[in-house]
């Protein structure tokens, strides 16, 4: 079968023959139908040497859907052909975390060997896919795999983000994506369902702006390095409760501190390798500043329930396995609408 994986470090990544893979106790097998390309991916290639731990060569795709192939022994309660999406982040299955469905905060996985598809596991982008376990398929009946992929990473990590705040988006409230891509423009559309917040988005080209207006951004600003304030002049000189940076370099992290209000919650998304600089003087009083991973089972099957109610807008460009390398080379140009979904059928 085919995979796209990144064999060399620093090399860009190759479409190759693989063999084909058995599912073994426990394990199901899926024939890829659509699978996400990220900035995390970009991320992961980008690393040196000494740094990069996920193995070569390494499958890629960490955003996988697929139809039920085969099933390993011992598998119950999954049909043949039934259409799912792959919950990533796989944990150990048994701690306390895991028990909560929240294996992405897994304190074994690590321990144990235990690496996510496409982040040390084979991924999605190929033909087909091995998945560990039953529990990490979420059914999506008859959902277009191709807008549902993006929902397990691009979808669920804003909304396990912004769900931690919902208690500080009241009325009269304001919330700020940094970003406005892959992620960005589903968090604003949850923003939107979820809150009455007023969402305002940072963006560094007017096309991406124009993206964020037309999925319910009620403000847009260029982010420059006069964004902070001019967001603050758009509240008439307040700050926000509510800031997402799904960037993550140090002037978006820095935009981010200095929109922030009092009591606000700054949630740094983006892994651009940024650094927040925090002590008494340099942020809002009570703000908290976190780095989710990202989101729990339940949350991927309430994403995917709000999908079946049509209230995501997700936007994709979809590539065939053969043009993923070149699809990874729009993500680096910044040059994507919205997600990249590779489909293996094309």
């Amino acid at each position: 079968m085919r995979a796209v994986q990144y064999r060399e470090i620093g090399a860009p990544p190759e479409v190759v023959e693989v063999e084909r893979p058995v599912p073994g106790p426990g394990q199901v097998l899926l024939e890829v139908t659509a699978a996400g390309i990220c900035h995390s991916d970009a991320f992961v290639m980008g690393l040196p040497a000494e740094q990069y731990t996920y193995g070569l060569p390494l499958t890629l795709g960490h955003e996988g859907a697929g139809r039920v192939a085969e099933l390993g022994p011992g598998v119950q309660g999954l049909e043949i052909g039934t259409s799912v999406v792959v919950y990533g982040p796989w944990g150990c299955g048994t701690c306390h975390a895991c028990a909560q469905g929240r294996e992405n905060y897994c304190p074994r996985a690590a321990e144990l060997g235990i690496q996510p598809p496409g982040l040390g596991a084979p991924g999605a982008l190929a033909d087909l896919l091995l998945v560990d376990s039953a529990r990490h398929l979420v059914p999506i009946g008859d959902l277009d795999p191709v807008a549902t992929v993006p929902l397990t990473d691009a979808g669920l990590t804003p909304y396990h983000a912004i769900k931690r705040s919902l208690p500080k988006l009241r009325a009269g409230s304001t919330a700020v994506a940094i970003g406005t891509g892959g992620l960005g423009h589903l968090a604003i559309q949850l923003l939107r369902h979820l809150s009455p917040a007023r969402v305002v988005a940072l963006d560094v080209s007017e096309e991406k702006l124009a993206l964020a207006t037309a999925v319910g951004a009620h403000d847009v600003v260029l982010s420059t390095a006069d964004a902070a304030a001019e967001v603050r002049a758009l509240l008439g000189g307040r700050g926000a409760q509510l800031v997402l940076d799904f960037v993550g370099v140090d002037p978006t992290i820095a935009t981010a501190l200095a929109v922030a209000d009092v009591d606000s919650d700054v949630t740094i998304v983006g892994i651009g390798g940024g650094t927040a600089h925090l002590g008494f003087g340099t942020v809002p009083f009570e703000a908290s500043v976190s780095v989710p991973y990202w989101g729990s089972r339940s949350e991927l099957i309430e994403l995917v329930e709000l999908a079946h109610a049509g209230v995501l807008d997700v936007h994709t460009e979809v590539f065939s396995l053969t043009d993923a390398p070149r699809a990874y080379e729009r993500l680096h140009a910044g040059t994507l609408d919205g997600r990249a979904v590779v489909v293996p059928s094309l």
